[in-house]
């Protein structure tokens, strides 16, 4: 009789250890624990983003929103605002002042971005090397960008003054030129004086992306071309500039955008002068919003904009996605 109830506490005991150990019977609370702890870190990770989610949707979505309705509008600055439906937009496509700015506007951003790389990329060259104060380099070429573009534009604005400015008193005392020269009478003085001053002030940011992606190609990579025999020229069209196409591509967007949106330097220096010849985009938009007052068709003018530039920045991407499309 004691062998039968050894046996049966023993069997007992087999099928209470068979059970603990049985995935099926531990899964279900160790799958609920877990699913609690997902939860949880879900929740942590929607707190952090919360609030970069609230200044988003009050500072992008909502404006965004209120010009869009506003482009809809006859809505003057004072008294009350009436529907008009797509009128403005309608109103955009016999604008010949708007559609002229924006033809300027492009030549300006294909000229400025292309002066922009011209001086940038050397620059990044220069200063990606280690070399005798190399920081002391960088600073200095960086040290314009942090300064405004609307007090940029005012220095540039005394320097191009044609009494007391700096360029055109100095070219007549240096004997250049036989009387004062106002640089900014004819557009292109005053065109090229923009660019020089944009380059000035945004080649200092280029240069530190492109240096960035100068830093992140392999070392190994220019040993072993130097090793096969290659030149400084091909190494630098077959290893640096294929490495370098998101960065490229990266600067492009941001120099493209800065370009199309441009204002403070045309509005403080030229007025869009001479006879609104460097009248641009978003200066039109100045003039019909807070001249004119016209501010639902001021809204359609941004909406267009907006499109214009969102589909520039599509273009890009792709090429930033698809390097082969470069």
């Amino acid at each position: 009789m004691s062998t039968l109830s050894a046996k049966a506490a023993g069997t007992q005991a087999a099928n209470s250890k068979a059970a603990s150990t049985d995935p099926a019977a531990t899964t279900p609370a160790i799958r609920g624990t877990r699913h609690r702890r997902v939860d949880r870190s879900q929740w942590v990770g929607y707190l952090y983003i919360a609030p970069a989610i609230a200044l988003v949707i009050v500072f992008f979505v909502v404006p965004l929103g209120m010009t869009a309705w506003m482009s809809l509008h006859n809505w003057p600055l004072m008294g009350t605002h009436s529907f008009i439906g797509l009128d403005n937009y309608i109103a955009i496509t016999k604008d010949v002042r708007f559609w002229r700015a924006l033809n300027f506007t492009f030549y300006y951003t294909v000229i400025v971005t292309i002066a922009i790389f011209a001086v940038a990329f050397p620059l990044a060259l220069f200063v990606e090397r280690p070399r005798p104060m190399v920081g002391a380099y960088r600073t200095a070429f960086f040290m314009p960008v942090v300064v405004g573009f609307a007090s940029a534009s005012l220095l540039w604005a005394w320097l191009l003054n044609v009494d007391a400015g700096l360029f055109s008193p100095a070219a007549y005392q240096l004997g250049l030129t036989d009387k004062k020269v106002n640089l900014l009478a004819t557009f292109n003085p005053a065109f090229w004086s923009i660019i020089v001053m944009v380059v000035w002030k945004v080649a200092g940011f280029t240069m530190v992306i492109l240096m960035t992606g100068l830093q992140s190609i392999p070392g190994e990579l220019m040993e072993a071309a130097k090793i096969d025999g290659a030149n400084a020229w091909q190494r630098f069209r077959s290893i640096t500039l294929p490495l370098m196409r998101r960065t490229l591509a990266l600067a492009l967007i941001l120099s493209v955008a800065g370009s199309i949106l441009a204002f403070d330097q045309f509005y403080i220096i030229l007025r869009g002068g001479p006879r609104n010849s460097t009248l641009t985009a978003v200066y039109w938009i100045f003039n019909q919003s807070f001249v004119s007052f016209k501010l639902g068709y001021g809204a359609a003018l941004s909406m267009v904009l907006l499109v214009i530039l969102v589909v520039l920045s599509l273009v890009q991407l792709r090429l930033l996605r698809n390097p082969e499309g470069m």
